[in-house]
């Protein structure tokens, strides 16, 4: 009993010991940066606030829009500062919130490594492009950045056609509602313009919305972002005990089985073909990727399934938020779809329903003014962050090894500095003769420096392909203004309530 109670005593005395040079700790970094200071007796750090709410009310959407809260409350408190420090527990996430900071910290290669935050996307993506990093990541970035040549993306513009088509005309069968609720329709298309041009496979999404691969790629989403908001899931013993890891296994096997599948079947009719077939037929990535597996040996099988299931994941739902939130606002703006409308009926002059070409596209310089400024206010990813490996300067002030800096997009694009009146829509923000006033790492929806979206013109392409259809042929009206379509921080930056968006006809001149 007293050998018991002696262990329990020198437990005691190690767990305070380590407390207490933990809080010295975190008190020191407090003094180095600018950003909140939380008490010795505040284990929990800045998410003290945020778990009481939780416990108040357990919900995911509770947790989703106190955190968007606080974000904005330490924001509105350091926003002309390059940044600030906030604390979960004794992790310290730098919040970067200026383009110097934002530079200095993207700029080289130096600061590489994704946040160790990514890590809990490993399951779905494996060590694929968005996750890895070191030589690992250098080495796929220079073989996969050929398949997104300039002349392969025009390969791909009959499929966008395709596609854009036939969601034109399932807009068309809404003309005589009240309104249409659009997240699905542009949801279920990206997906089957992602699947076409990736895997060379029709799941036809669009027309089938039971779709369980649809679902799935969904329904993963959902359960990495509860895990993220979840903190005392982080560790992976605790998470692997919950119904959210039981959930994910279940839905990852059906996206992984799919994906597998596709492979097995493009390789076995690569080998009875000898290669020959694939020099006739529209190559999609997955094509490419077979090809070096086969002539090069660089990516065998693992390697293609985390990078097609990397692309197809990532991207389809990064484009569909983009296009949803893009409508919205043109919606909401009829002199700014008035422009749009003009700028089309210059390019394509009475033809509402034809084949959009890569030269169509180029001349769509208003429209793309439009993207970039949607995508200004609505960042598709409103935060991605570095890990950092070493005590660095960043603006003046010395960011702690182990911490994460993050790149708040959301609050970075409303900078008054930079773009005054920041919540007003205005795509001239973007002409060319105001985009040159726009300091260099003020605007990144595609991220920057060496580790960029790859897939940043293949995404350009896409979106204005579906804007091209859909305007060229209809008028439309936003049903709710901004006050009430909330911004929530999930995967991507997605909308509160889904958008109602009433579809007319436009008259024939």
């Amino acid at each position: 009993m007293y050998l018991l109670f002696t262990a329990l005593a020198l437990l005691l005395i190690l767990i305070l010991w380590k407390f207490i040079k933990l809080n010295i700790w975190r008190n020191k970094c407090s003094q180095l940066m600018t950003g909140t200071h939380p008490g010795f007796l505040n284990p929990l750090g800045d998410v003290s606030t945020l778990l009481m709410k939780y416990m108040m009310r357990p919900n995911r959407e509770t947790l989703h829009i106190n955190f968007f809260k606080l974000l904005t409350y330490h924001y509105e408190r350091f926003k002309n500062e390059q940044m600030f420090c906030m604390w979960i527990a004794y992790v310290p996430f730098v919040m970067i919130i200026k383009a110097d900071a934002a530079k200095e910290l993207l700029k080289g290669l130096k600061h590489n490594e994704k946040s160790w935050v990514y890590d809990f996307l490993e399951p779905f993506f494996g060590e694929g492009l968005l996750t890895s990093g070191g030589e690992k990541w250098k080495a796929r970035r220079k073989l996969l950045t050929p398949c997104f040549h300039s002349d392969i993306m025009k390969d791909f513009q009959s499929v966008f056609n395709e596609n854009c088509q036939k969601l034109a005309d399932a807009f068309q069968a809404e003309t005589k509602k009240d309104f249409t609720i659009i997240d699905n329709f542009i949801k279920l298309s990206s997906l089957d313009m992602m699947c076409e041009t990736i895997f060379g496979v029709k799941v036809n999404a669009l027309e089938n919305e039971n779709s369980q691969y649809a679902k799935a790629g969904i329904k993963l989403g959902e359960i990495f972002m509860g895990r993220i908001y979840n903190f005392w899931m982080w560790p992976q013993f605790i998470y692997e005990a919950t119904k959210y890891y039981k959930d994910q296994e279940y839905h990852l096997k059906i996206m992984q089985d799919f994906t597998t599948s596709v492979i097995k079947e493009k390789k076995a009719r690569y080998i009875n073909e000898g290669g020959e077939g694939e020099q006739k037929r529209r190559k999609t990535l997955m094509d490419m990727m077979l090809e070096r597996h086969f002539k090069f040996q660089d990516m065998n099988e693992d390697d293609i399934r985390e990078e097609v299931n990397t692309f197809i994941m990532e991207g389809h739902d990064t484009i569909a938020i983009s296009i949803i939130w893009t409508l919205f606002l043109i919606g909401l703006h009829p002199e700014i779809q008035a422009k749009l409308h003009e700028e089309l009926d210059r390019t394509f002059g009475s033809d509402r329903e034809g084949a959009v070409t890569i030269d169509d596209l180029n001349k769509l310089n208003y429209m793309e003014c439009v993207l970039k400024e949607s995508n200004r206010i609505y960042t598709v990813v409103p935060v991605f962050g570095r890990k950092i490996y070493e005590d660095t300067e960043i603006c003046g002030h010395t960011v702690p090894k182990g911490a994460s800096c993050m790149i708040l997009n959301y609050y970075l694009h409303r900078d008054e500095s930079v773009y005054p009146d920041p919540e007003r829509f205005d795509p001239d923000r973007f002409l060319p003769e105001n985009a040159a006033k726009i300091p260099e790492y003020a605007h990144l929806p595609f991220s920057a420096g060496p580790r960029n979206c790859i897939g940043k013109v293949f995404a350009m392409l896409e979106m204005k392909t579906i804007l091209s259809y859909i305007l060229r042929r209809f008028v439309l009206k936003s049903l709710d203004g901004r006050d009430k379509v909330k911004t929530v921080i999930h995967v991507v930056l997605n909308n509160s309530i889904p958008i109602r968006i009433r579809f007319r006809n436009r008259p024939m001149d």
